[in-house]
């Protein structure tokens, strides 16, 4: 069993590769979380964890991560991701995330709109949201990602 996560950061990051999956992965280097292994969780913040902006995580590491992502091979087209974080007063807090053909600006509304959702429906109080968004015009093959990586 892993232990609580203790501090978070929020990313967004986009590029190309030469395939689908190098894409992502270049995406995944430019959101500084290229070299852990993802484990891809639901939408919980812990109670009690710290945003932390500069976090750094040791390459090679398990991490329990929330995140969207698109991929696209057709040239032209604007792709885009987005993760929000959302802030109660004293508990825990939720995590959205979303990726679709679409502006950044368009991505950004959908995924404040998610986490206004999810605490109207627990019928929680919203403190503030944390959002990061990328937007990419498709070259060749391109990735948008975006991600709330959790660590100890």
């Amino acid at each position: 069993m892993l232990p609580t996560p203790k501090k978070f950061f929020i990313t967004a990051a986009s590029a190309e590769g030469h395939s689908k999956l190098t894409a992502f992965d270049n995406a995944l280097l430019k959101a500084r979380i290229g070299n852990v292994n993802l484990l891809r969780v639901s939408s919980i913040l812990p109670p009690g964890c710290e945003y932390d902006p500069d976090l750094e995580i040791p390459e090679g590491s398990l991490v329990p991560t929330a995140y969207g992502s698109i991929v696209s091979d057709v040239p032209g087209e604007i792709i885009s991701a987005s993760v929000a974080v959302g802030f109660s007063e004293n508990t825990f807090g939720v995590i959205m995330e979303y990726s679709g053909r679409c502006t950044a600006e368009e991505a950004k509304a959908m995924i404040t709109k998610m986490v206004e959702e999810a605490f109207a429906t627990r019928k929680m109080n919203l403190v503030d949201i944390k959002v990061a968004v990328t937007q990419h015009k498709v070259e060749k093959i391109g990735c948008a990602f975006a991600a709330v990586p959790l660590w100890y």
